[in-house]
């Protein structure tokens, strides 16, 4: 992606404080673009103010379950680019509170589509976050697009229905949006220390043994959050034209590793061996096996992850350093 490619476009982007919408936010101003970030709460922890980005942008308080928050945050800043990264995303409070989790990711995603669809005169552009985690535990990976959604857990549920209500939204109104379907994305940033990465590594640089939730054997697809970046934008870029519009894309590395492989990467880049993991294998409704076929992504738009599993750990490692040195 080129720096003119956005260079003056106004983009919203929903979830602009987590690990996804901090690092795709930087990106953007640093191309030239105007970014309206619209978050729920001013986490000061994040990326996006870590790094100074949120000077950058202008910021909406807001709430996706608020109609009028994402329509004043679309029409009073003449947005013509939407990345939709907001939702609760954890796995585990969606266990806790699935109507928290149906109301942000469900009700959000559909509030946003019918903004965009009463103001098609300014949004040119849109692409909606789904998850691998929207294919459900029915069909054996490598999960390709062709396969229907199936989430049956609260999270993988919510992110299903998004997915299948953007799908109709294109098809129906021709709305300009297109799908992401991103495998497990890793990186500085993530401040949601249960999930593996970042919680390992916080345990780890304090000295702690990490711990799993998991018995270490669910594998996942690992993709490091600067190759995520790439995929959302180019997808971004791409939905408002026939060929992609209304239709989900796969971005994952195809390879599927282990929770206690990742641990293990982890402890000898920490240099921290000596810490052996708990494995308090307590986690329910977890998918066993999950990894995607980017071939489409591949083939139409171009796109390959560019930053190997070794490459991408030891850049995290190094972002958590930092920020807990400070």
């Amino acid at each position: 992606m080129t720096s003119s490619a956005w260079a003056g476009r106004r983009v919203l982007v929903t979830g602009a404080s987590g690990i996804v919408g901090s690092w795709l936010t930087r990106r953007l101003v640093d191309e030239g673009a105007h970014v309206v970030a619209f978050v729920l709460d001013a986490d000061h922890r994040s990326e996006l103010f870590f790094s100074g980005t949120v000077d950058r942008v202008t910021t909406v308080n807001g709430r996706l379950e608020e109609y009028q928050d994402l329509e004043r945050a679309v029409v009073v800043h003449e947005v013509d680019s939407v990345v939709h990264l907001g939702a609760q995303s954890l796995v585990g409070a969606a266990l806790r509170a699935p109507l928290l989790t149906m109301e942000a990711n469900v009700r959000g995603t559909y509030n946003l589509l019918e903004v965009c669809r009463c103001h098609m005169d300014l949004v040119r552009r849109i692409v909606i976050a789904s998850s691998d985690k929207s294919y459900g535990d029915l069909q054996p990976p490598p999960y390709s697009e062709d396969m229907p959604p199936a989430g049956r857990h609260p999270y993988d549920l919510s992110k299903a229905c998004a997915d299948l209500i953007a799908q109709g939204y294109a098809s129906t109104y021709d709305v300009p949006v297109a799908i992401a379907r991103c495998g497990n994305i890793y990186g500085g940033g993530d401040l949601h220390w249960s999930r593996v990465v970042p919680g390992t590594i916080r345990s780890l640089l304090h000295g702690e043994r990490p711990l799993l939730r998991s018995d270490g054997s669910p594998t996942r697809d690992y993709l490091h959050v600067d190759d995520a970046v790439d995929a959302y934008l180019l997808l971004c870029d791409r939905s408002e034209q026939p060929e992609a519009r209304g239709l989900p894309f796969n971005f994952g590395a195809g390879q599927p590793h282990s929770v206690s492989e990742i641990v293990g990467r982890l402890r000898r880049l920490v240099g921290r061996e000596d810490l052996e993991p708990v494995i308090l294998d307590s986690a329910r409704s977890e998918i066993q096996s999950q990894y995607l076929d980017a071939a489409k992504a591949a083939l139409m738009l171009g796109w390959r992850p560019l930053i190997d599993l070794e490459t991408g750990l030891s850049r995290t490692v190094a972002w958590y350093r930092a920020y807990f040195s400070r």
